[in-house]
């Protein structure tokens, strides 16, 4: 038996802070778009199956018990005390939360109470961008606040994420953009924007990255639904910089994602979305990255929003692949248990100790 030590949660956000009803708690156990299917919940699915199999028995009730019957214990029980519990149990000893989404989240210090463990902040590019505008009124104070705001978030934040920056243009032109084309960008962007609107500008993305880049903290860039191989040319201009990239949310594309990781020596792959996503399979999937991905360049992360549950699913589906994958391989030589041990530990928080530089 290989064992998985505690772990460190290297992106995820909050949790909600008010009670849930069937159909809003559902609504959170997957990606989807448009409602499920006629006669059916989203607990039709790989995390939902996944849920009523890991968290029933932490409130105090059978494994698959029924979606109805485990949201009446939990309503019985309260937000609070049910968050509390799941967390707790979920054997994640400290969290990196993205503050960056909207909705009633819990930030580090609430979710660091609640599951007795450590937090740390990561910040959205993007919304910290759109909060500066917010309060310039012109180009030439945008860009100097812009500047300052990353560089102190970075005093206190333990990494940088983007949501918006490879899907809108980093691929294909990597290099910081010009002082006149950042000008002009912002100028047109302050012209057209109203307080609230979203910054999707890819000159401005691109400026916005790399002064998170001189700041020396860890960038986390969404891979998303792409082929993140066109990164290699954002890699090989943020080379020997002193800034690692850690790339998110790589599941359809893990295995290009591996290839990158192996690539370059600052580049690194999470591993939420791959086993999040796909529950029962997890352990092949994990199996696919640990055939490219050097073995210290890969961090566990749930990836969960909203509900605690999303911990829990993430922390027991990692430990149970990695187990299977690992224990496979001890079980028939081609490893030694000690070595699987080190490279379980790497994995589930060493890696990410090194990398955001967490004591």
């Amino acid at each position: 038996m290989i064992e998985t030590p505690s772990l460190v949660d290297q992106y995820c956000h909050g949790v909600l802070r008010t009670e849930l009803g069937l159909g809003t708690f559902e609504s959170h156990l997957g990606p989807a778009a448009g409602p499920p299917a006629p006669g059916t919940t989203f607990f039709d699915t790989q995390t939902g199956f996944a849920v009523r199999r890991w968290c029933p028995p932490l409130l105090g009730l059978e494994p698959h018990c029924p979606p109805a019957r485990y949201l009446a214990r939990r309503r019985e029980l309260g937000v609070l005390e049910t968050g509390r519990r799941l967390l707790r149990a979920s054997g994640i000893s400290t969290y990196l939360v993205d503050t960056g989404e909207p909705g009633d989240l819990t930030g580090p210090v609430e979710i660091a109470s609640a599951g007795d463990a450590d937090a740390r902040e990561i910040v959205r590019l993007e919304l910290l961008a759109e909060q500066v505008a917010d309060t310039s009124g012109t180009v030439e104070g945008l860009l100097a606040n812009l500047a300052e705001a990353v560089h102190g978030a970075a005093t206190t934040a333990v990494a940088f994420t983007s949501v918006a920056g490879v899907g809108r243009g980093l691929a294909y032109a990597p290099e910081p953009p010009g002082p006149g084309e950042v000008r002009g960008a912002a100028g047109r962007w302050l012209a057209r924007r109203t307080v609230g609107g979203r910054l999707t500008d890819p000159v401005l993305l691109r400026h916005l990255l790399w002064i998170a880049v001189a700041t020396g903290r860890p960038l986390q860039l969404r891979v998303g639904a792409g082929d993140p191989t066109g990164l290699a040319d954002f890699a090989t201009a943020t080379s020997g910089l002193g800034t690692d990239l850690v790339l998110l949310h790589g599941y359809r594309y893990h295995r290009q994602t591996a290839r990158l990781t192996g690539a370059f020596p600052h580049v690194y792959a999470d591993l939420g979305s791959v086993l999040a996503l796909t529950g029962t399979r997890a352990a092949a999937l994990l199996a696919e990255v640990l055939e490219i991905a050097p073995f210290g360049k890969l961090l566990f992360s749930s990836g969960a929003r909203a509900l605690p549950e999303l911990h829990v699913v993430a922390a027991s589906v990692f430990r149970g692949a990695l187990g299977r994958v690992l224990g496979e391989w001890v079980g028939d030589g081609s490893w030694c248990r000690a070595d699987a041990q080190r490279v379980a530990a790497m994995i589930a928080s060493g890696n990410a100790r090194r990398v955001y530089g967490l004591i």
